[in-house]
């Protein structure tokens, strides 16, 4: 690593340059003390994004010196200054830099700038072998290797158990190498394991794993309390037992019963030394690990003892073996017969027709038991211990006899044996949890972790060889020890003393149950402080200095479930399931984040590959289902049901995380799928661009049209939410955000997913332009258009409402896009409202590709309009056949598979009414006098525009607003109107000429063709109203506007005329190809 010397630039701006940068500065030269600015400090915002809370000096005395400073060196850099550090403040921040504890607070947030200037972190100073490898091999190893090891030797024989131990230490190989790729990928704070996972895959994934990982922790705390009460029951005071068996078959729910009463009160011991101070646990942490280290060493230094152990003793091996004469009782006859004459005393009948004899239980090294133990002998539960190989008769004994037998107290397999044994294997993340510690933890855990995998993985392969080689296989079977007079079989190998493995292996256990009960809750705080699951959030707090009280008595509470299960190898299952889980993940992070290639991923580990993480995950996986495939299935339902509910309900976190950038793969890949062409007809479905109307205050006018979007959609397919923004995008932009803020609240309430997008445009005519054209990308652009109805046109005499409005069905006509328009969306239904009854009429009046027949059906899906029925109406001429188009449109609709009533409506030829006429004369007599006010008033407009101030406020315009400018109000006293001679001329005339405009007006005749569309408009809205009057919704053609713009006002009247009475109308318009199809 190079070296730096920091020397600043000597000038007689000197005296204020030590202040200057605002950070911690050292002076190496002088004394080495840290000296603060009072003012000038490096903040963060909370993001992650450094600031510096005032980059110059506020005191009047020193202004000059620092412009000067920065004028002559930064000068360039000013304005950048004011929002960024400078690389010398963030290098000294990044040096400061120490972690803080999982979970409290994002580490971009650890502490603020009063808390540095008090305090001075205290440099991390732990290497390898204190801070990672002893931490790690304490973990590992447990309660298993003492209790339970020969026991699995026994059953499995050595060629299984030596399986058993490479599967498992594999597994957790694989996951440490994965680890330490994603630990040296940056700072990782204290947090290990789930930190590393959380910040990889994401909060949905994050919490579900690092939930299970606290319910591992915590059902460890359990298993290892059990395995210290069953020390103490069984080895150390057998006397303590409170419950007493009189049934020689009831021993096993007697030490049941006595496990879980002792289990408790030590569980409630441990928890008060926990509550009581961590610091206690962290300082007899050495004791626990010289007592592993010592049993450890002590098993093989009996194991190398070459004089074997002759045990005085009852194996209880059964076999036949020769014994010859015998001359007088020994202590099998005394055991197994009643006393008198050996020719007829009565003895058991399994002692009888078997020869038993005693032998001796650790023969040594040199004796080639190995070869009796090579191989399994699993057995049935309630079966009595035998010597493999050797054959016996199978004989009924009398209870009250029972007890001089060693029987199987549950049925062994393989599969059982690997789900008792992984939890040995567990304990790698310990190093990673004390990452905050470490002097260089980039280095350190990886080194560390695999040593101390490596070293225990040693351990347990030749352990496993000197249990086969040293230990006859009944012995080894004994898993209580009953066969050595109740001696903890492992400790019969110990040397000096089997004493030496009882005690050690109880404060071994007692201090792993210790650290296991102080790292859950702490787990469980950091968890629910990240906030991502909001039922846990009470987790999260605790006593005034920081410690995991309410975590704490959760704790205890789930491990006391692990206690009233009372037997160890029912425990070990469990909290295999979830470690492996949690090993899992850590492969599948790994795995992704090297396959996205993600810029940030760039670990100074380099001994990683995807292939090995995937090995690993699939070794999780098929230890999982080895061990217990219903664990498995009940383990990973929570880790589902819980990634589910963070999904919907938790707090939306955004980490990095490599399944965001898993998402923008796929999604690219997805979208070069889609650009090849276009969806086929079977494919297509209305992908929504909804344009909203905002009010003066950003507010969402009609949120019905979103309501209306969410009912159609059902989920499905895209909606992109839209808007214009009147104005100028430098001085609008926080404008924009605002309004983009509104707009995905209310499509949050309205439960619409989808995606937002406002423009500012200084016209909003163009903005819907923009919309229209821009929205969507590659293959996913919409394909159809939602708007609302301009409300209130006819009052109104400002026409740029309806303007936009037309221009906007010509912009998509013209993009050959589809079009609705809901009118009277106030009175659409909300998500919440139910239609019990009641029709949606179709009015099919002109073919457009399908759409009217296919938007029902998509509104059936929604369970607003699912009990609707679907009526289908088509207008029949005269010269047109209505009784075959109504077979004819049945047998479309049948191969459609729609379900719908058919009604043909016959329109006779008729006289065009004086009602027509009279509505197309006013129709035409409004638009002429409108048309006359304006130009009237175009002059006093003109003069008014010229005096407005550009720079005026950007004022929200209309969605359907023309290009035209709002009036400007400007006080009298500002406005100074320009008068010539021929404008006062101009305005006499027009004075003068009012009568005669008036007069012109009044005899004026309507043009033939507006009165054969009015005719047309009204004859069709008297047979909808007669039909559909009571209709739930009526869908209907809207008809194209006119290709010459000056009828564009009579266009507005002819849609009004044409949806009057009705209370819910969506007016349809296609875009030009076939969306629905008879084809399968």
């Amino acid at each position: 690593m190079p070296h730096f010397t920091v020397v600043p630039v000597k000038d007689q701006t000197q005296a204020s340059y030590d202040s200057l940068e605002g950070i911690n500065w050292v002076d190496y030269r002088d004394t080495g003390q840290d000296s603060f600015d009072q003012q000038d400090t490096v903040s963060s915002d909370g993001h992650g994004n450094h600031k510096e809370d005032s980059p110059f000096l506020s005191s009047p005395d020193s202004d000059g010196k620092r412009n000067d400073f920065y004028d002559r060196n930064l000068a360039l850099f000013e304005e950048e200054l004011d929002i960024r550090p400078k690389v010398s403040s963030l290098l000294s921040r990044l040096v400061s830099y120490t972690s803080i504890t999982q979970g409290a607070k994002e580490h971009e947030e650890e502490e603020s700038a009063e808390t540095s200037r008090r305090k001075t972190p205290k440099s991390p100073n732990m290497g390898t072998l204190m801070g990672v490898y002893l931490p790690c091999l304490q973990n590992i190893f447990g309660v298993i290797l003492f209790l339970r090891l020969t026991w699995i030797v026994g059953m499995a024989g050595i060629i299984q158990s030596l399986l058993i131990v490479i599967m498992c230490c594999s597994c957790t190989m694989l996951t440490a190498i994965s680890m330490s790729a994603i630990a040296t990928n940056g700072v990782v704070p204290a947090g290990g394991a789930y930190f590393m996972i959380s910040r990889s895959l994401g909060p949905e994934f994050g919490g579900a794993v690092g939930l299970c990982f606290y319910l591992g922790t915590t059902f460890a705390s359990a298993m290892y309390i059990l395995g210290a009460i069953e020390i103490f029951l069984k080895y150390l005071v057998p006397q303590a037992a409170i419950f007493h068996s009189t049934d020689p078959l009831g021993n096993d729910s007697t030490l049941l019963n006595n496990m879980r009463v002792y289990g408790s009160i030590c569980l409630s011991l441990m928890a008060v030394v926990v509550f009581v101070g961590v610091k206690y646990v962290n300082k007899l942490a050495s004791l626990f690990l010289a007592c592993v280290i010592i049993s450890i060493v002590s098993i093989y230094a009996g194991a190398t003892h070459e004089c074997s152990v002759d045990l005085k003793c009852f194996p209880c091996c059964c076999c036949r073996i020769c014994m010859g004469n015998v001359t007088e009782p020994s202590q099998l006859w005394d055991r197994f017969c009643l006393p008198g004459n050996l020719s007829t005393a009565q003895c058991d009948d399994y002692f009888i027709q078997n020869n038993v004899t005693e032998i001796q239980g650790i023969p040594g090294l040199g004796s080639g038991v190995i070869r009796d133990n090579m191989w399994s002998d699993y057995l049935q539960k309630g079966e009595i211990l035998e010597k493999a190989g050797l054959q016996s008769v199978e004989a009924h004994s009398p209870v009250e006899n029972f007890l001089n037998y060693v029987s199987a107290d549950i049925a062994t397999s393989f599969t059982l044996l690997v789900g008792i044994f992984f939890p040995s294997a567990t304990g790698i993340m310990a190093g990673s949890n004390r990452s905050g510690d470490l002097r260089d933890a980039q280095k350190s855990i990886p080194v560390g972790t695999i040593l101390a995998i490596t070293t225990t993985s040693l351990v347990y392969l030749s352990s496993v060889v000197l249990f086969g080689s040293c230990i006859e296989g009944v012995v080894l079977r004994d898993k209580f020890g009953d066969a050595v007079h109740k001696n903890l079989v492992v400790g019969t190998l110990s040397w000096p003393s089997p004493w030496v493995i009882v005690i050690g292996s109880f404060f071994s256990t007692v201090g792993a149950g210790l650290q296991s009960l102080t790292g859950a809750p702490r787990l469980l705080q950091a968890i629910a402080k990240d906030n991502i699951i909001p039922f846990l959030r009470v987790f999260g707090h605790g006593k005034t200095n920081g410690e995991p009280t309410w975590a704490l008595l959760l704790t205890g509470l789930i491990a006391e479930l692990g206690i009233l299960i009372a037997s160890l190898d029912m425990v070990a299952p469990i909290l295999s399931m979830f470690f492996l889980m949690c090993y899992l993940f850590v492969n599948l992070a790994c795995a992704v984040q090297t396959l996205l290639r993600t810029p940030n991923w760039r670990p100074r580990f380099k001994y990683y590959h995807w292939t090995l993480s995937f090995l690993g995950m699939s070794m999780c996986l098929a230890l999982m289902f080895i061990s217990s495939w219903y664990y498995a299935i009940v383990a990973m339902g929570i880790a589902g049901m819980i990634y589910k509910y963070i999904e919907y309900q938790g707090a939306e976190k955004e980490w990095g995380d490599g399944i965001r950038g898993l998402s923008l793969s796929a999604a690219r890949y997805a979208l070069l799928r889609l650009e090849a062409g276009p969806p086929h007809t079977k494919n297509w479905r209305p992908q929504l661009l909804v344009l909203l109307k905002l009010d003066e205050d950003l507010h969402v006018k009609y949120p019905r049209l979103l309501t209306f979007a969410s009912q159609l959609k059902a989920g499905k397919g895209l909606t992109i939410v839209g808007s214009a923004i009147q104005g100028n995008f430098l001085d609008s932009y926080g404008e924009m955000q605002a309004a983009e803020q509104a707009i995905k609240n209310m499509m949050e309430i309205e439960r619409v997913k989808g995606f937002c997008q406002v423009v500012v445009a200084t016209k909003v005519r163009e903005g819907v332009v923009h919309l229209i054209q821009s929205c969507g990308l590659g293959g996913m652009k919409h394909n159809t258009v939602v708007m609302g109805w301009p409300y209130g046109w006819r009052q109104s005499e400002d026409p740029r409402a309806w303007k936009t409005f037309i221009n906007t069905v010509r912009c998509t006509t013209a993009a050959h896009l589809a079009l609705m328009v809901p009118k009277n969306v106030s009175f659409y239904p909300s998500n919440h409202e139910r239609f019990t009854d009641g029709n949606i009429d179709v009015w099919w009046i002109v073919h457009d590709g399908g759409m009217l027949m296919l938007l029902p059906f998509l509104l059936k899906q929604h369970k607003v309009w699912k009990k609707c029925k679907m009526r289908i109406f088509t207008v029949a001429q005269m010269d047109d056949n209505s009784i075959q188009m109504k077979k004819d449109l049945a047998t479309f609709l049948y191969q459609l598979r729609i379900e719908a009533e058919v009604e043909v409506v016959e329109m006779h030829d008729s006289d065009i009414s004086a009602y027509t006429y009279e509505r197309t004369l006013m129709m035409e007599q409004r638009s002429q006098m409108l048309r006359q006010m304006r130009l009237s008033t175009t002059e006093r407009q003109r003069e008014a525009q010229l005096v407005k101030d550009r720079h005026s406020l950007v004022r929200m315009g209309s969605l359907y607003s023309d290009e035209e400018e709002e009036p400007v109000e400007v006080p009298p006293q500002k406005v100074q109107m320009t008068w010539t001679r021929e404008k006062h001329e101009a305005e006499k005339r027009n004075r003068n000429n009012a009568p005669e405009n008036f007069r012109e007006l009044m005899s004026l005749k309507p043009d033939q063709s507006n009165v054969r569309r009015m005719h047309t408009a009204v004859k069709l809205n008297e047979v909808i109203v007669n039909r559909s009057h009571d209709a739930r919704l009526v869908l209907l053609n809207m008809p194209g506007p006119p290709r010459n713009t000056d009828g564009d006002e009579n266009y507005m009247e002819f849609l009004e005329v044409l949806t009057e009475g009705l209370e819910r109308v969506l007016l349809v318009r296609g875009g030009g190809r076939e969306v629905i199809t008879i084809y399968s």
